[in-house]
């Protein structure tokens, strides 16, 4: 019985944690551990992503050219030279520490008296499943990251002189658009989700048109200036935007509907329970916020001008799931595209919050479930990474034999290489692509090999093959192919090689 009873306080004040307030120390310690658990697969499987093989074999930059200088300036300044050698994970370490800070910035600006369960509601900005590619590059990666800390400080800077205010949240909208475009969406959807507080906190109605001038002020300031600073050593390619002779806008209605297939993905199993109870609690959430609303003591016409604007921040934040990329003639549906979703996240969870908070103090703690569910998502997929990598280094290896095997091949002046795409060339991790199709699109390597990563093995006359694809497409008729293997043909026409790889069989997930 003393057991017990001396246990008692020690559990009370362990469950009174999740509840008390929390000093600014423990709010950074808390995002510190989450955001680095969330990363940790990522640093353990070291998978050289997709750019990465090209960056790393030629310490390169070709940032610039992409409108994004400061990414260039990041890595000369950290590598203390004129290129980008690979330092990985020291840069996703740095951003990792940088996000633990500008967390703990917008959480007490958005809360004075910080809990636990507050903490929770921000840090979807951190565990987006779609993030996990973004933070998969190890080159690109840790700059989008850093993309979004200087979003996160333009919202959360405050300072008494109005000529600061302006200017260093603009001058911290053009540092996060050099260094990733795409992280405007997370700046814009974090001001939508500004409004639904000011009308939460019943914000007089000045005020209320002020934010809104403030920040659109704000964001083309900071368009401005990094219009005269990066921008100008864009190419011509990334400035594209929809033909407007070519029906624009059903194009741009394609584009939303290859995002709504992709964003599908998540929700499969357990996933779907766990986000439709989310979806539930935002409702109720949003209920509450709409009697906020007429509650307040301002004129009929203003507050249907303010429930009116609340309710259109859930289309556009929707919206900017993928947001300005939609706009662009070279569309790019991939994940790490929907930074957006981080957002959509976020207004989700700061729904919830309010209207679990009223009925219990600890029944926002339920937002742990999505959280865990999302960080399950991120030892699943550093499970797959781990075994892209198993799988790429055999067939590297498999490849050098053959090809350090047969003299002509050594000898040949170069030996094109055939790009075939497949969904099928990773077979060890098709149950998991099974159970949880999120995988598969967050994985994005569907190709056996690239020829960037022969160097790494001594294989220097490869190259991609571009100008004769028609001629892997129709294959080499007639010809005897110096290698057979189960993955791959060998073929050697005079000087020159060609590498043409068999298109994979489906398997059926073993039982057993």
């Amino acid at each position: 019985m003393a057991a017990k009873t001396g246990a008692g306080p020690d559990m009370g004040r362990f469950s009174d944690f999740f509840i008390k307030e929390l000093g600014r120390r423990q709010v950074w310690l808390f995002f510190l551990l989450a955001t680095f658990v969330y990363v940790l697969p990522l640093i353990l499987a070291d998978f050289p992503y997709i750019d990465d093989n090209w960056r790393s074999l030629s310490a390169g930059m070709a940032w610039a050219k992409e409108g994004r200088l400061f990414a260039e300036l990041f890595y000369n300044e950290l590598t203390f030279s004129n290129a980008a050698p690979n330092i990985f994970p020291l840069p996703l370490l740095i951003a990792t520490l940088a996000m633990s800070w500008a967390l703990t910035s917008l959480t007490f600006h958005y809360y004075p008296q910080p809990t636990i369960a507050h903490c929770l509601v921000l840090l979807p900005l951190w565990y987006n499943p779609f993030f996990l590619q973004n933070l998969s590059y190890q080159y690109d990666g840790p700059i989008m990251v850093l993309s979004v800390v200087a979003v996160i400080y333009a919202i959360t800077y405050r300072h008494p002189s109005r000529g600061v205010q302006w200017l260093v949240p603009s001058c911290l909208i053009a540092l996060a658009v050099g260094l990733y475009q795409i992280s405007l969406n997370v700046f814009v959807g974090l001001c939508c989700l500004e409004l639904l507080r000011a009308a939460s906190d019943r914000v007089a109605w000045p005020q209320w048109l002020g934010l809104i001038g403030w920040r659109l002020a704000q964001v083309v300031l900071g368009w401005l200036i990094y219009g005269v600073t990066a921008y100008p050593f864009m190419g011509q390619s990334r400035t594209q935007l929809l033909n407007e002779a070519a029906e624009p806008l059903l194009q741009i209605h394609i584009n939303i509907a290859r995002v709504l297939e992709s964003v599908v993905l998540l929700f499969h199993g357990g996933f779907a329970w766990v986000f439709a109870g989310l979806l539930l609690c935002a409702i109720a959430g949003a209920v509450r916020l709409g009697f906020s609303v007429v509650d307040r003591k301002d004129s009929g016409p203003r507050k249907l001008l303010i429930g009116l604007l609340c309710l259109l921040t859930v289309p556009v934040v929707m919206l900017l799931v993928s947001g300005v990329a939609l706009f662009f003639r070279d569309f790019n549906e991939g994940a790490r595209t929907l930074m957006g979703f981080a957002v959509l996240l976020v207004l989700l969870f700061y729904l919830s919050h309010r209207a679990l908070a009223p009925i219990h103090e600890r029944l926002p703690l339920l937002l742990m479930v999505p959280l865990l569910a999302m960080l399950s998502l991120s030892f699943a997929y550093g499970r797959v990474l781990t075994l892209q990598k198993t799988f790429a280094s055999g067939a590297l290896f498999s490849l050098e034999h053959d090809m350090a095997s047969h003299q002509p091949l050594r000898d040949a002046k170069r030996i094109y290489m055939s790009v075939t795409y497949s969904d099928h060339w990773l077979v060890s991790a098709s149950g998991s692509f099974k159970q949880l199709p999120v995988l598969h699109y967050l994985l994005n390597v569907d190709y056996f090999m690239l020829a960037e990563n022969l160097p790494t093995v001594g294989i220097t006359n490869v190259v991609a093959e571009r100008e004769r694809r028609n001629a892997t497409l129709v294959g080499y008729q007639g010809f005897v192919p110096l290698v057979d293997s189960q993955y791959y043909r060998i073929y050697l026409i005079g000087d020159y090689g060609f590498i043409v790889f068999k298109e994979p069989v489906p398997v059926k997930t073993l039982r057993w």
